[in-house]
């Protein structure tokens, strides 16, 4: 399967990436691609994209990374909403312990103050 990611090509502490297409088997290291589609410097933060092509080989199945994804649609290239590539976070096992006590301790604080206010 193809795919549309970002290859890092910038010296140590100065990144730089290529918009590359590569077969999704070839390691991001690899430095094995099939063609340059763009490039990327978060430092002086230029987005330089060859959206023809990028739309071409998407047409032909290729599948985008979260990553450049998000930027594709910052930049209007593809329509579409953003993906959240965070991870989710799980609640302490002791917050959730609290939040229960907690929860049955409001509703009868409601009802106590609701006859005084009527």
């Amino acid at each position: 399967m193809l795919k549309i990611r970002l290859q890092r090509v910038g010296r140590e502490n100065i990144p730089v990436f290529r918009v590359v297409l590569t077969d999704s088997k070839n390691s991001t290291k690899s430095g094995r691609f099939l063609e340059i589609l763009g490039m990327f410097d978060p430092v002086k933060n230029v987005k330089e994209m060859d959206s023809e092509r990028i739309k071409y080989w998407i047409s032909k199945g290729a599948k985008l990374t979260d990553t450049l994804h998000n930027h594709l649609v910052g930049k209007k290239i593809i329509s579409g909403v953003k993906i959240n590539k965070l991870p989710k976070k799980r609640p302490i096992v002791k917050e959730v312990k609290e939040v229960k006590e907690a929860a049955p301790a409001k509703p009868e604080a409601v009802s106590e103050s609701a006859p005084v206010q009527a």
